[in-house]
């Protein structure tokens, strides 16, 4: 079976060259892959050398007073940070601009602190921890910033969540800021009808129209393009899918070549706070960089065959992966009802470069090897990205939350392939459960409403052999339920 889904073209484009600054122009490179290893990491002018070599100087000389090479002092400006940057801008499809931060976090609060004292933010609902901890507690004492978390997923014309995102609208709201799929519940945003929302509204005042920002980190630049369907802004938490290998912490920011005044007000804080990223980690972030596309399509299928599996296991409850509808049963319709509608966005919000890929090699990991019964025909599987969640079955109805907490820590206790850690996109597997560990900032009450429950396990799915981390799950479940 082989997955059609329209596409649509591609429009990137990536640097020059040009230190620090970069201006882009539309590239001959067309392939994502061929980008990711060429741009920024041209040979070495002086030694030949195919790979950059890392510049550890802070300082660099000056043949006279202010006649320098392009650099000045590396928190400034750095060899490997202008080439990692100039990179990402150019994977980053529709993008032109580029800046590189110490962190994940510290690429948020730069962003936020952009916005100025007294401002409104419209954030997603489900967002990460982290994120949420930075707009509730931090910017909102030290930038009396005011953050409105709303549920996006049904945008449709005159649905709750449209009415309820234009009544949020403020005169001092200046940033829309979306995760998509959202963390950890994997929900997914129609960043194309989001965009479309603000154009209209602000059809007769387009500089009162706030910035609409997504944080592509779970999908990562391979699977989703949001600049080309409308975004001001992309986020990446580099640590993970960009960087691969679990040995960096960095942050992006990459624009469009119309925000040339948001770039200059970013790059300002960028070297005014310092928050930036050592050479070494920028040559590391780069190097894991050139693999994303290869690491992607093994993240995807792997992630999509540990879907299929965990849906037929009677110990699961809730399998939530995009790219996945699984067969109604136990009469569970409103799970089938989600899993369709982060589907069909997962669809709209596929990069150009992931649809040719899926509609072009259709795979094991998404065609039945002997039967359709686990899926809906009328939506085939295709993978997207390597995050998947899922919701133990409690043993009976009297468990408690703490019962289920404690069959979740049993279940991630036993695994052997997938370690029990935070984090994310490495090309190892890693378990967590969010409700615990990467979410217990935010208040329980509000945790519940967001369905990170004590039985809400997330897994990031590696790059090893589908079956063994198959096997692995399996074999966890049977032993904890087995004792249960």
């Amino acid at each position: 079976m082989t997955l059609s889904i329209n596409g649509f073209t591609n429009g990137h484009t990536f640097s020059n060259g040009l230190h620090g600054h970069s201006v882009h122009k539309p590239s001959p490179i067309e392939g994502f892959g061929t980008r990711a290893i060429h741009v920024g990491s041209e040979a070495n002018r002086e030694t030949g050398a195919v790979i950059p070599p890392i510049s550890l100087s802070t300082t660099y000389k000056q043949d006279g007073v202010g006649n320098h090479k392009g650099f000045e002092y590396s928190r400034s400006g750095n060899p490997n940070r202008d080439a990692l940057e100039r990179a990402l801008a150019s994977v980053e499809s529709g993008g032109a601009h580029a800046l590189a931060f110490a962190s994940g976090s510290a690429t948020t609060a730069t962003m936020i602190q952009s916005l100025g004292p007294g401002a409104h933010v419209i954030s997603v609902n489900d967002v990460y921890g982290g994120t949420f901890r930075y707009m509730a507690r931090v910017a909102a004492d030290t930038q009396g910033v005011e953050t409105t978390f709303l549920n996006l997923e049904d945008l449709a014309e005159g649905s709750e969540c449209h009415l309820t995102l234009l009544n949020a609208l403020r005169p001092n709201t200046k940033l829309i800021w979306v995760e998509s799929p959202t963390n950890p519940t994997l929900r997914l945003i129609d960043i194309s009808r989001l965009a479309s929302i603000f154009d209209t509204h602000f059809a007769s005042s387009p500089t009162s129209r706030p910035l609409l920002l997504v944080d592509n980190t779970f999908a990562s630049p391979f699977y989703t393009s949001p600049l080309l369907l409308g975004a001001d802004i992309v986020l990446h938490s580099l640590t993970k899918y960009v960087n691969g290998h679990s040995d960096v912490v960095m942050g992006a920011l990459i624009l469009p070549p119309q925000h040339t005044i948001v770039l200059e007000r970013l790059r300002f804080l960028q070297n005014a706070i310092g928050a930036v990223p050592s050479p070494y980690d920028c040559w590391l972030a780069q190097r894991g960089l050139k693999t994303l596309h290869l690491r992607m399509k093994a993240h995807g299928e792997n992630a999509l065959k540990a879907a299929r599996a965990l849906e037929q296991s009677p110990f699961v409850e809730e399998v939530i992966y995009p790219g996945y509808v699984p067969l109604k049963r136990g009469g569970n319709d409103k799970a089938v009802e989600r899993a369709k509608r982060r589907y069909e966005i997962a669809k709209l919000n596929l990069s150009p470069h992931a649809r040719r890929w899926i509609e072009n090699n259709p795979s094991p990991a998404y065609t039945s090897p002997s039967t359709n019964s686990d899926f809906e025909p009328t939506h085939p599987p295709f993978p997207y990205s390597g995050m998947i969640s899922f919701r133990l079955r409690a043993p009976s109805l009297s468990t408690t939350p703490a019962q289920l907490a404690s069959l979740s820590s049993e279940l991630l206790s036993s695994l052997h392939l997938f370690t029990l850690a935070e984090s994310l996109g490495g090309v190892e597997s890693l378990c967590e459960l969010p409700a615990l560990m990467t979410h217990a900032s935010i208040p329980q009450e509000e945790r519940e409403n967001l369905g990170i429950t004590e039985g809400l396990i997330r897994l990031s799915v590696g790059v090893e052999e589908g079956d063994d981390l198959v096997d692995d799950l399996r074999r966890g479940l049977e032993i904890t339920f087995g004792k249960a």
